[in-house]
């Protein structure tokens, strides 16, 4: 039995989120031995009476055979912390939805990510802006987050299917209910060509307390998040915020100080956010000029064991690649060639002065 059902069945249970899900496992051993256990076991894990009550109640209405088969008919796929295919840039994140459902695919490439967020009335100006931003991102191999609601989000998931490109959409329902319906057609279209996602279990309306709370996966996904129209209290706000607690660059295009759609995106930039003039600004800001090389070296290069002893020695803090040599007793050429080929595949970051750290979103993967 595949365990993931346990998953997707602890997902149903209201106050078992990321951190009780996690201290669950780690108490039990697995999600089976986890969602089997009795009440003294739960409560000997760390549960209040609450949470418990209501999680048995599920565990009694839920048949997860039946609704393991219910999903896998709708061909969505379950992603869960344990998998490898999980996206590593939100696994980063403080509390990651420990339950991913997916309709289309989520590939490697989509590591290269960027959000567009806004408005849901969107000026003609913010349109155009939308549409040659995702444009250009799209066109040049980068994929394309956002939120599927009316405004920006459509706009944006919309140019860069026009261009080639992929996209993914994060909802704040579950992945069988697309919503707002008028973006189902759109929704239908990604699915071929990126994705649509959600932490939400299969079946879950789209209630308004559950977007703003997806807006940290929106955020997560991505390498940087760009609001381009957004009035004092947009909801695309939340996604910049929860783009600084992640550590995420932020960018927000500059509009009229009249414009009731620019204040929040001009007060974005007032408070230090980078003000986006040209896509130009997103490549170069986030070193993605060479995004094209990067992801060809990463299919086309595989790591080995040099690479691998390498990756295990740098971490987050500079080492010289001299020092590099030394403490690994390579020689020096090959050291360097190495590091060039990681640096390509995303691996490794130059930072100056040849001095070498880890992006440990990506694993070597090699095993000797």
């Amino acid at each position: 039995m595949d365990q993931k059902r346990y998953w997707v069945g602890f997902n149903l249970a209201r106050g078992i989120g990321a951190v009780r899900l996690q201290a669950l496992i780690q108490y039990f051993g697995d999600a089976e031995s986890a969602w089997q256990a009795s009440p003294d076991e739960l409560r000997a894990a760390g549960l209040g009476p609450k949470v418990i009550e209501r999680f048995l109640e599920i565990r009694k209405s839920v048949d997860l055979d039946k609704l393991w088969d219910k999903i896998a008919a709708q061909g969505i796929q379950v992603l869960t912390w344990d998998d490898e295919n999980y996206p590593p840039r939100l696994k980063e994140i403080e509390q990651p939805p420990p339950v991913l459902y997916v309709r289309g695919s989520v590939l490697t490439e989509d590591h290269f990510a960027v959000a567009i967020v806004g408005t849901r009335k969107v000026t003609s100006y913010g349109r155009q802006v939308t549409e040659e931003l995702s444009a250009f991102l799209a066109a040049n191999g980068i994929t394309v987050v956002s939120g599927l609601a009316r405004g920006v989000d459509a706009v944006a998931h919309s140019a860069a299917l026009k261009a080639g490109g992929r996209t993914v959409a994060v909802l704040g329902s579950g992945v069988d209910r697309i919503y707002p319906p008028e973006n189902r057609a759109l929704a239908e279209q990604m699915m071929s060509r990126g994705a649509v996602v959600s932490d939400y279990p299969v079946g879950s309306a789209p209630e308004s307390s559950n977007f703003p709370p997806r807006n940290r996966i929106i955020s997560g996904l991505s390498m940087a998040v760009v609001v381009v129209e957004a009035g004092e209290t947009s909801g695309a706000l939340i996604t910049a915020e929860f783009a600084a607690e992640h550590g995420r660059e932020i960018f927000a295009v500059p509009g009229s100080i009249l414009a009731p759609q620019s204040k929040g995106t001009n007060k974005l930039i007032q408070n230090g956010a980078l003000p986006l003039l040209t896509p130009q600004d997103i490549m170069q800001a986030l070193n993605l000029t060479r995004v094209g090389e990067q992801k060809a070296a990463r299919k086309i290069l595989p790591a080995d064991a040099v690479e691998a002893q390498l990756l295990n020695l740098l971490n987050h803090e500079p080492i010289h690649v001299d020092e590099i040599r030394n403490q690994t007793g390579l020689p020096v050429e090959k050291v360097s060639a190495a590091l060039v080929m990681m640096e390509l595949k995303g691996m490794v970051r130059q930072v100056g002065g040849m001095n070498y750290v880890a992006v440990r979103e990506v694993q070597s993967g090699y095993s000797a």
